[in-house]
């Protein structure tokens, strides 16, 4: 099964193996460092203002609600009618901590830090070569 394409990374599930195709630019020895666009953190929308200030607390620089662009006015929901905040922390030293503490934030439905999810990722590079790390 494929899910649609969003954040630049998408999940194939097949029947006991999760495969993840992140962006190659998300590619890097440290989360944070080459992805500059911050972790995608799921939350209510009556939420966002405690959340933003929140995220602000534990270090995120300049957190933004996701905004539709020309194509939508205001922020963009998700199927299940939700907000989408782009949190940027810099080097991401403890991802496993971090997810941990954001999804405890009141109004955090979900982040999108995929940690011991994946049992390989697949980077597909600019051109056509692509490359992979094995039980990530």
């Amino acid at each position: 099964m494929q899910f649609p394409q969003r954040n630049s990374f998408s999940l194939q599930v097949t029947q006991n193996c999760l495969l993840a195709n992140p962006d190659y630019r998300k590619h890097s020895d440290c989360l944070g460092r080459n992805w500059t666009q911050g972790v995608p953190i799921e939350i209510v929308p009556l939420a966002h203002t405690k959340v933003l200030n929140d995220l602000i607390r534990l270090g995120a620089r300049n957190p933004q609600l996701r905004m539709g662009g020309k194509a939508k006015a205001g922020p963009i929901l998700t199927d299940n009618g939700n907000f989408i905040i782009d949190a940027h922390f810099g080097d991401i030293k403890d991802p496993v901590n971090l997810a941990r503490t954001i999804k405890q934030l009141v109004g955090v439905v979900e982040v999108g830090l995929f940690i011991n999810m994946a049992d390989a990722a697949y980077f597909g590079n600019e051109g056509t070569a692509v490359f992979s790390l094995v039980n990530v």
